[in-house]
């Protein structure tokens, strides 16, 4: 009997995993597709996921269950995720803190790279500089200057270890050297009655948890930390605008397969998560609740991803977070 190459033989193999995964693709969905959300309800990623999932049961044919996994700092349903069979049938959102994560816990059972393949990246909610309305400033640079001045008064309010918040604080005071005496709590809920009350003078919270009170004037709003705008508070100016020039700090992200998915599955799902979101119900929706509607290839989202673990790596290194 003839010797076969071993180049032959693994040529075939290739063939025959690319044969599986065009026929699976094809047929793909024929059951119904669980969306894992490692947060609560109610937050940005939770509003995407069932604004977007509704969309997708309709137009993919199959029901879509949200599944809410929070806990850890968006670690335990970030692990359900990477470890789920890579056939379509579960999919993730994730936000900011999974580009952050890996700096700031030593045994993760996660990689956020690795473990997963891009499907689509789907949002950007900025965070608003928000002030103790008692506070004599009305704008960025007054309030470097204010809190430069005043730093045994500068008490800024944060939502946690590796919280966007958190890490949009550190990013202030790198790039302005303001003096921050940082006070943890946890989420915003908890945070905000101490801003209102004056016991902290700043909290850099996400524009969909705390637009209502600015809008209402019960606290400042004196920058917003996107590079453009926010639409849904388009009379703050950016901290870009005002001086802080290339200063972005928004908390973002999108979905996520566990590796492995198959590509032609990968570009059926960003085919019709794309095209959910450019719905106007969708985007009227999310944008009401703050979240800046994006959007495009993997390969995009994947490139995003690398830039921001680049960015985040360097803001914790250079303000000395030690991982625990």
């Amino acid at each position: 009997m003839p010797r076969i190459s071993p180049f032959k033989l693994l040529a075939a193999a290739l063939a025959a995993v690319l044969a599986t995964s065009t026929v699976a693709a094809e047929s793909y969905p024929s059951r119904p597709i669980k969306i894992i959300v490692p947060a609560p309800p109610g937050g940005a990623i939770d509003i995407l996921a069932r604004v977007v999932g509704n969309k997708l049961s309709m137009s993919m044919g199959q029901p879509v269950v949200i599944d809410n996994r929070p806990g850890a700092s968006n670690n335990l349903g970030t692990e359900v995720l990477a470890k789920s069979v890579p056939d379509g049938y579960t999919i993730g959102i994730v936000g900011g803190s999974h580009t952050i994560n890996k700096f700031l816990f030593k045994n993760l059972g996660w990689d956020p790279q690795k473990s997963f393949e891009p499907i689509v990246y789907t949002h950007e909610v900025p965070l608003v500089f928000a002030v103790y309305r008692e506070i004599p400033v009305k704008t960025l640079p007054e309030l470097v200057t204010w809190m430069k001045a005043h730093p045994d008064q500068a008490k800024v309010a944060t939502s946690g270890r590796g919280s966007a918040q958190e890490m949009a604080a550190e990013l202030f005071r790198l790039a302005s050297g303001v003096p921050m005496l940082m006070v943890p709590y946890k989420g915003s809920s908890a945070a905000q009655p101490d801003l209102l009350a004056g016991r902290t003078i700043l909290y850099i919270d996400t524009v969909s948890a705390i637009q209502a009170q600015v809008k209402a004037g019960s606290v400042r709003g004196v920058a917003v930390t996107s590079l453009r705008r926010a639409s849904s508070l388009p009379d703050v100016p950016t901290a870009d605008e005002q001086g802080l020039k290339g200063y972005e700090a928004n908390t973002n992200g999108g979905f996520l397969a566990p590796s492995g998915t198959p590509q032609p599955i990968i570009a059926r799902l960003n085919a019709e998560i794309n095209a959910a979101l450019q719905q106007p119900d969708v985007r009227e929706k999310l944008e009401a609740a703050g979240i800046e509607v994006q959007g495009g290839t993997a390969q995009e989202y994947a490139a995003r991803m690398k830039a921001d673990i680049g960015k985040w790596g360097k803001v914790i290194r250079e303000a000395g977070i030690q991982p625990e």
